[in-house]
């Protein structure tokens, strides 16, 4: 089984570029080069086309005849629909991870050793791990178009600030990763399903924040 570490080009960088909408690195109406995206990635024009044709299949960008795309206007409902999808997704899948047995000792493990060394954790190892747990949640799921939905869904870590709030975040992230992977351990799902629940929630947060309320929502 295809393991997120190893997955493919095109959708390595739809990843990327999709955290990157969400977090309002690129901005409604920011053009988004075919050529340029392919060079700074160092890869070929393919699987960045693969990429924009993802994208604008999930409405985050509008594909332009020979000129790349435009990323589409995001709101705060784009990203609390986004968000609540792969939170009943993510749900479904630790449920059925812990009901099948996973085996988490060697991720808690690395939990152990990144909680103890937080702050001389690197956002690619940061990122590696984050990566692996989930995959492996997917993987124990053991249902492939539950994983294909989750994985096409990936944008990373939810976080976006300064390197202060980023730090919190991998901290909060990190005792979350914890008790979910404890509660499958001792085969307590739906005490993991909830972990989920709030480990979602508390990313929803977190690029919910990139975006200003609305009138109605501050009343």
């Amino acid at each position: 089984m295809e393991q997120l570490s190893m997955m493919p080009a095109r959708v390595r960088i739809a990843s990327e570029l999709r955290k990157a909408i969400y977090a309002g690195e690129f901005k409604s109406g920011d053009e988004l080069s075919l050529t340029e995206v392919a060079e700074k990635l160092g890869i070929s024009r393919t699987p960045v086309r693969e990429a924009f044709q993802e994208l604008e299949a999930e409405g985050l960008i509008t594909l332009r005849m020979n000129r790349g795309a435009v990323v589409n206007t995001i709101d705060r409902k784009f990203i609390r629909d986004t968000f609540e999808m792969r939170r009943l997704l993510e749900a479904e899948a630790v449920i059925r991870a812990a009901k099948n047995g996973m085996e988490t000792e060697s991720l808690l493990q690395r939990l152990y050793h990144l909680r103890d060394h937080i702050a001389e954790v690197s956002r690619k190892d940061y990122e590696k791990l984050n990566q692996d747990i989930h995959s492996a949640i997917w993987d124990a799921a053991d249902n492939q178009r539950l994983r294909k939905y989750l994985l096409e869904m990936w944008n990373g870590p939810s976080v976006a600030g300064s390197p202060e709030e980023i730090l919190e975040h991998y901290r909060n992230s990190t005792f979350e990763h914890i008790s979910i992977l404890q509660f499958i351990r001792d085969g307590m799902a739906a005490e993991a399903r909830q972990a989920m629940e709030l480990h979602i929630t508390r990313s929803m947060a977190n690029m919910l924040r990139c975006y200003p309320e609305t009138e109605k929502e501050k009343e």
